[in-house]
């Protein structure tokens, strides 16, 4: 008898993740012989960072002292102390609940499920991180892309934010620092956002996972949370990037603002966090000494990143029909195409005949009839040296 079919569900058919999705081009790629020079993950591990030996420790210590079961569901109240004090010190209002997450994503995740119902959508930037337009459709909620401006350095186009606003909008979220344009949102444009924000009755999501990695004093990195107490601000963060453990899936949310309004959705949200059991134990070990100990590595990590930025803007806008706005955070930068082609056959191009692995733009939104690609500059200098003296070649091939 013939196996009989199983059908996925039709949501799975919308899930697309082009970060990872370009790596079965890559190894099509090195099949061939090609040496890959891989500027697509955001993962410091890969290059020369390390995890700070003192959050190794912490966890070793964990795990001996046999902190290997289960823990509370919204975390330890070790972890919870130290996030809670964090926000405090950093000037957060009004902070109701905390909770610790299996990395920033499933706080994500969590929180977006305690707010919306199908037919429901929440306005999410584009271009930007593609965990919310995978996430949103799974919940049978819309998606709904406003554009960052370009020509603003990547700041939030406002009027097309408010433009994207029904009365089945729920949400907005805010990537600050931005993932994949390095942008960093002015106070004034987040005063702005919570505007829109009361007028419509929504509940703001705030991305800060790169909040620590801003570069000189280009320009300040502002907790949107830390501007008012009448709007629900749910903020994400985590150990993966800031604290180079992004393996260890530890994340975490934080739901201030509103008492009143926030009373039944932050208990919404802890149903979930029981519904799952709990993030990783012993890891949880480690975000006390992250917050409140040793922030030397930060340093380094800045400096290494921020003369890395400036080969890759300075070597980038030297070739003729590629543009890029200087990143403010964060390690990755999002250049624009201008040779005449989409940004899927030029990184196909790049990849197959160079061996140069980015993202193309369209993986995280852009507006219609522009074309860009997202690079990580967390290799060496070297590393990224060659891998832009290849895609300048290759971009010469299209202008020929």
């Amino acid at each position: 008898m013939p196996p009989v079919r199983v059908e996925p569900s039709a949501r799975s058919r919308e899930i697309k993740y082009a970060v990872r999705d370009i790596v079965l081009l890559a190894n099509q790629a090195k099949e061939r012989g090609k040496e890959l020079l891989y500027l697509n993950i955001g993962d410091p591990l890969e290059y020369d960072f390390e995890t700070p030996p003192h959050l190794i420790e912490a966890v070793e210590r964990a795990m001996r002292n046999q902190r290997n079961g289960y823990s509370p569901s919204s975390g330890t109240a070790e972890a919870l102390e130290a996030i809670r004090g964090l926000a405090e010190r950093r000037g957060f209002r009004e902070v109701q609940e905390v909770f610790v997450t299996s990395g920033g994503s499933e706080a994500i995740e969590l929180a977006l499920a305690a707010l919306v119902d199908p037919g429901d959508n929440v306005l999410v930037p584009c271009p930007g991180y593609p965990l919310y337009t995978a996430v949103l459709p799974k919940l049978s909620a819309e998606a709904r892309p406003y554009f960052l401006d370009e020509e603003r350095d990547w700041q939030p186009d406002l009027a097309d934010l408010e433009a994207k606003i029904d009365h089945r909008t729920r949400g907005l979220v805010l990537i600050n620092p931005n993932n994949p344009t390095g942008a960093v949102y002015t106070r004034e444009v987040l005063l702005e956002i919570l505007e829109l924000a009361r007028r419509y009755r929504l509940v703001v999501f705030a991305d800060e996972i790169y909040d620590l990695l801003v570069y000189g004093k280009e320009r300040k990195h502002v907790s949107i949370a830390t501007l008012c107490d009448d709007v629900v601000v749910v903020t994400f963060n985590g150990l993966s990037k800031s604290y180079l453990a992004p393996g260890w899936r530890i994340g975490w949310g934080i739901i201030s603002g509103d008492r009143v309004a926030a009373a039944e959705y932050a208990e919404a949200v802890l149903k979930f966090t029981r519904a799952r059991l709990c993030a990783s134990h012993p890891m949880q070990a480690a975000i006390r000494p992250a917050l409140e100990g040793d922030q030397s590595h930060l340093e380094k990590v800045r400096n290494k990143l921020y003369w890395r930025r400036n080969l890759t803007v300075q070597m980038l806008n030297s070739i003729d029909g590629i543009h890029c706005v200087l990143p403010q955070a964060a390690f990755y930068a999002f250049p624009t195409i201008e040779l005449g082609i989409d940004d899927e056959a030029f990184v196909h191009r790049l990849i197959m005949t160079s061996g140069v692995v980015v993202v193309p733009g369209s993986g995280f939104g852009q507006r219609p009839g522009s074309h860009h690609f997202r690079v990580v500059f967390l290799p060496e200098e070297h590393i990224l040296q060659r891998a832009f003296e290849r895609l300048a070649e290759v971009a010469a091939t299209f202008r020929g």
